[in-house]
């Protein structure tokens, strides 16, 4: 497995509007990658909440809250 640097970001996500709605941009530099997804404006908004959905489950599991003691 490589390793990836961690002195910067290590992918990018870009929403550019287009005539015909909106291309999502991934870049993934570290590997060269680089990603164009057309869609529609709904479908980047769906986009954005599956992202952020995704982003709060995994800091919920990554530092999950202890228990609240009732009293």
């Amino acid at each position: 497995m490589d390793a990836i640097a961690t002195t910067g970001p290590t992918w990018s996500i870009e929403a550019i509007a287009t005539s015909s709605g909106v291309e999502l941009v991934v870049k993934v530099p570290s590997r060269g990658i680089e990603l164009a997804l057309p869609t529609s404006r709904a479908g980047a908004r769906d986009f954005a909440r599956g992202v952020l959905a995704a982003a709060g489950d995994a800091t919920e599991r990554t530092f999950p809250q202890p228990p609240i003691p009732e009293g």
